[in-house]
């Protein structure tokens, strides 16, 4: 558990990595499905592993959130990933171990990783 003061460290780091993505043209934003079905599915370890990633290779374009029902509930965790020329890709069952291929493959090199998305059901 962490303490206040170190929480407060962290917020006072975040803050200036949030700037630096707005400003930034380039911004991906990863969006994690939290609704029921997906915490349910296992969502929470994704989020967290995506959130873990993005910071440990630095990448100040990417911003990993969450949202509520993203529609697909038998597809669970389901994460999209918004790129800045508008393009989305839909991966589907994810878990956290596929998350740092995703994470090298598509956020670094811009490659998306086919055989985890929706369209390849």
């Amino acid at each position: 558990m962490k303490s206040l003061e170190e929480l407060k460290a962290i917020r006072d780091k975040m803050k200036g990595s949030v700037i630096l993505r707005e400003e930034n043209g380039d911004n991906i934003r990863v969006v994690v499905g939290m609704a029921t079905c997906g915490i349910a599915a296992g969502a929470r370890p994704v989020l967290a592993a995506f959130t873990e990633e993005v910071a440990k290779r630095h990448l100040t374009n990417v911003t990993v959130t969450q949202t509520g029902c993203i529609g697909i509930c038998q597809y669970e965790p389901v994460v999209e990933v918004f790129e800045a020329n508008g393009t989305k890709t839909t991966y589907i069952k994810m878990t956290p171990d596929k998350v740092a291929r995703i994470v090298t493959d598509h956020l670094v090199n811009g490659n998306a990783v086919k055989e985890y998305t929706i369209g390849n059901l």
